[in-house]
């Protein structure tokens, strides 16, 4: 098989093929073959028909027929791999010589991967939450672990936020009680914004013995009309926190002084900072690396990019457990409209690509042997498999361009990622380095590992 490929407009090019004779005649054996398991012919078994007392049922140009409809998408993915086209659409055919006998040739005009060129990227701003924690974050947090260790007393003042009150509530509509919104000696928080809004507004301010009186819709959207509420206060209490100190320390945790407790606080808030920063600023930078793109993604990427998505999706469901029908339960979507809301994200997902592999090229971001075999291993480790087997796989399905492709792209991430700069929500310069991992100290060594050391490090010696 020869081929040659020619560019067009539009982001098309044609791949001319021509096919030997000799591989044509393989391929309308293996269409006789195909043919013999699918008929059945009196006296002989199924599969075991010759092929030419199958000729001389169906004739040769029958088997032809079959054998080019099968085997030139075959050809087809051969030069496209030879020629690492970039393909994004199924292609349009045509058979330019040899249909009814002899050497085939044929082409294919097919859409590729449009080149998008991008300025700006290198002097990207993205905000991303603090990954700094500071005081009031700590006692935010220890405030609100008093709070789970708070007790309640009765006070002489007008109820506010965060107080509980004793009520007696009765809600009617129509001059009947409403089930489940008349109760006596109700315990309410204030603030909390249950049953309705108006309860909040109308206890705020209110002293023991008031009697507060107002209209409100209905909480349930499924029912119409407004419902009269009449609550009378008979007792309000605060929370008391406890002091915090060391024997609040002991009893909320598992550390005996407060300065304990509260470096564990620290650490706590401190690695959840840094996660949700680090996530962010991923998310932010591919948002933004995305939207320097212009064009319009073509719409056979997109649609692949959401296949691609639902697959991952419909995935991760069946690891959790989840059946499909269940999610779709659960969500109140249709698989119409999640493919719908995937659409956009889908649409991100295709110009971030192209932006990637743009920032690739710009900067000259070449994906060697070494970062090949790298991420060979990882994948090894990964499957438990060995880095020559999957190389070997890679080559022979004709992937390695887009395996190429991938680690180039995640270079230029990592590239764009050092480039950017980020800011705070106060719009203060965040160091990159306080979202990374940070490094695991090792244990130190028992004095019986280190003997074992030393022994092991002299016997390497003699």
């Amino acid at each position: 098989m020869n081929s040659t490929v020619e560019a067009l407009d539009d982001n098309k090019v044609k791949l001319s093929v021509d096919v030997a004779e000799e591989e044509i005649e393989g391929a309308i054996d293996a269409a006789f073959k195909k043919i013999g398991k699918e008929v059945r012919l009196p006296g002989f078994r199924p599969g075991k028909v010759p092929r030419r007392v199958l000729e001389a049922r169906f004739g040769k140009d029958f088997a032809r027929g079959e054998a080019l409809r099968d085997a030139i998408p075959e050809f087809y993915v051969k030069a496209v791999r030879e020629h690492e086209v970039d393909v994004i659409a199924p292609p349009d055919f045509e058979i330019t010589a040899g249909e009814q006998n002899g050497p085939i040739s044929f082409e294919a005009v097919v859409e590729t991967r449009p080149v998008v060129e991008i300025t700006g990227y290198a002097d990207l701003r993205v905000e991303i939450p603090s990954p700094l924690v500071n005081d009031d974050d700590i006692a935010e947090h220890l405030d609100n672990l008093r709070g789970n260790f708070a007790e309640l007393a009765s006070v002489e003042r007008p109820a506010a936020e965060g107080d509980h009150v004793t009520i007696d509530i009765a809600g009617t509509q129509d001059g009947e009680d409403v089930p489940g919104l008349t109760a006596d000696d109700y315990v309410y928080e204030v603030g909390s914004g249950a049953v309705v809004e108006e309860i909040d507004a109308n206890l705020i301010g209110a002293s023991v013995g008031d009697v507060v009186e107002f209209s409100a819709e209905h909480p349930d959207p499924e029912e119409e009309g407004q419902l009269d509420f009449r609550i009378e206060v008979k007792d309000i209490q605060e929370k008391v926190l406890p002091e915090l100190d060391d024997e609040f320390a002991k009893q909320a945790s598992e550390f005996e002084t407060l300065a304990e407790l509260t470096a564990d606080v620290h650490d706590q808030l401190a690695a959840g900072k840094r996660q949700r920063a680090a996530g962010a600023a991923s998310e932010k930078v591919g948002e933004a690396l995305a939207d320097l793109v212009a064009l319009e993604p073509p719409e056979p990427m997109v649609d692949s990019e959401v296949q691609s998505r639902l697959q991952d999706l419909m995935q991760r469901l069946q690891q959790s457990g989840i059946d499909v029908n269940q999610y779709f339960q659960i969500t109140g979507q249709t698989p119409e409209q999640l493919t719908a809301t995937m659409r956009e994200p889908a649409r991100q997902g295709v110009k971030l690509d192209l932006a990637l592999r743009h920032v690739a090229v710009a900067e000259g971001l070449v994906v060697t042997d070494d970062d090949l075999d790298a991420e060979f291993e990882k994948l090894a480790v990964q499957i438990g498999s060995d880095a020559e087997s999957i190389r070997e796989q890679f080559a022979s399905f004709g992937t390695m361009f887009e395996f190429r492709a991938d680690i180039a792209k995640n270079k230029a991430m990592e590239w764009i990622t050092e480039h950017v700069t980020l800011v705070d929500e106060d719009g203060n310069t965040v160091d990159r380095s306080l979202l990374d991992e940070p490094e695991v100290e090792s244990e130190p060594e028992s004095a019986e590992e280190e003997e074992f050391a030393d022994a092991a490090a002299a016997d390497e010696e003699e």
